[in-house]
């Protein structure tokens, strides 16, 4: 069984190719992965699906097969053309999936170089497969390895300081655009994570800010999170505030677009719109001479600023992913549990040979009497290491093995890790 990642993202699809690709609801996803994991060569699965990729983390048995099944059946999904898929996809096995799973955690190898978010979209959707059963202990561990990995990364380096992440490269464009901030109006469309950040980042370069959902409950309660006085207007007044808010920012998890011509009024202001949802908020056919629309593929430019700024820091990142994917698999073969137990009888022969020996020296059994004592004590061990041994390998088949395996390494054998590696085990509710 090998580690297998195929991934979709900006480096090798168009943002028209990304939506098509992009999952929309709990219920698709879950249909998906469970279609994937009959396929006999794929035991466990953790899909990851954003506004800008989507990656798929599997174990599998046969990577080639595998990568069939999956691109096959994405392919259906998609309504994209599997030959056009095969060719485009960035497929990873064994140690270099695994380094690029942690590069991804640590959003190295995101549309813009140390976004903070990257890492809690993909313990999202690791919980999402732990809460379904899609995984177990192979995905765990390479999983809660890739968050250490994206902790030692956010506090080696500076790429988790100041961050940007696509809202907020939206909002340095809306900037520029507008020049001076101070009293200028800024519509965000959604109440997710997305359009949090808008928020936030909106409020900071000096915009006044509005907020409407088709959740009210949803988007009075984001306005409230913030000590800025922030107006929440309703969904039905969506045209009037398109018509009059200079800036617009959207970030819907709708499945189609959900601002057309046919809803987009005239203005006698110029306007700048900025599109970073996946599937897109804005159909791409408006035209109007006042409207400028930017997607997420338009913001490329401050992205590639960001890239140059991040390089050194980038160096240092990677240097840390590729010590830690050297790290995880001398880990893996630490925690094999077959050695751990063989250590154990070893160790208990050796103390019975030691100890016979010593009763024999100072006569306190006889010498012809030596093979039948180690006898009885071999048999006293072997009754008293059964059941222990037999829990040992009855664990090592559980998501939580690591912390047992480690804590036993350290109590009975003289085996020490270099990596002092804790899951952050989380709950499956």
């Amino acid at each position: 069984m090998s580690y297998l990642v195929i991934s979709f993202s900006h480096k090798n699809l168009d943002i028209k190719q990304r939506e098509k690709l992009a999952f929309n609801s709990d219920e698709e996803k879950a249909r998906f992965i469970k279609k994937l994991l009959e396929a006999p060569t794929t035991s466990e699965l953790v899909l990851l699906s954003t506004c800008n990729r989507v990656e798929i983390i599997a174990k599998s048995s046969n990577i080639k097969q595998s990568s069939k099944n999956i691109i096959e059946n994405l392919a259906s999904y998609s309504s994209l053309d599997f030959d056009f898929l095969y060719d485009r996809a960035d497929i990873y096995d064994g140690d270099v999936a695994v380094h690029h799973l942690f590069s991804v955690a640590s959003a190295l190898d995101s549309l813009v170089i140390g976004e903070t978010q990257i890492v809690g979209q993909l313990k999202d959707a690791f919980r999402f497969s732990q809460g379904f059963g899609f995984c177990d202990q192979s995905i765990s561990k390479v999983m809660h390895y890739a968050f250490k990995c994206a902790a030692q990364v956010r506090t080696a380096t500076s790429l988790g300081t100041g961050s940007v992440s696509v809202a907020s490269t939206a909002v340095a464009k809306a900037k520029e655009l507008v020049g001076n901030t101070k009293g200028v109006n800024a519509l965000v469309i959604g109440a997710g994570l997305m359009s949090e950040l808008a928020v936030k980042h909106l409020l900071s370069s000096g915009f006044d800010v509005t907020i409407t959902s088709r959740d009210m409950k949803k988007a009075q309660n984001l306005a409230d999170s913030f000590e800025a006085s922030i107006k929440v207007e309703p969904y039905s007044k969506l045209e009037e505030l398109l018509e009059i808010m200079p800036v617009m920012i959207t970030a819907t998890s709708a499945p189609y677009p959900i601002i057309t011509q046919e809803n987009t009024p005239s203005s006698s202001i110029s306007r700048y719109w900025f599109d970073i949802a996946v599937p897109r908020d804005i159909d791409e056919n408006i035209a109007m001479f006042d409207l400028d629309i930017y997607s997420v593929d338009d913001l490329q430019e401050i992205v590639n600023s960001n890239m140059t700024q991040r390089s050194a820091q980038a160096k240092e990142a990677y240097t840390i992913v590729g010590r830690s994917t050297s790290e995880f698999f001398d880990w893996l073969k630490s925690l094999d549990i077959e050695p751990i137990i063989k250590n154990l009888y070893l160790k208990g022969d050796c103390i019975i040979e030691k100890k016979v020996q010593n009763a024999i020296k100072k006569g306190f059994i006889p010498k012809e009497h030596e093979d039948n004592i180690k006898k009885l004590c071999q048999t006293i061990m072997s009754e008293y290491l059964h059941n222990p041994s037999k829990q040992l390998k009855n664990i090592s088949r559980n998501m939580e093995c690591d912390l047992v395996v480690s804590s036993v390494q350290s109590m009975f054998t003289k085996q020490n890790s270099d990596t002092n590696f804790k899951c952050e085990h989380l709950s499956k509710n």
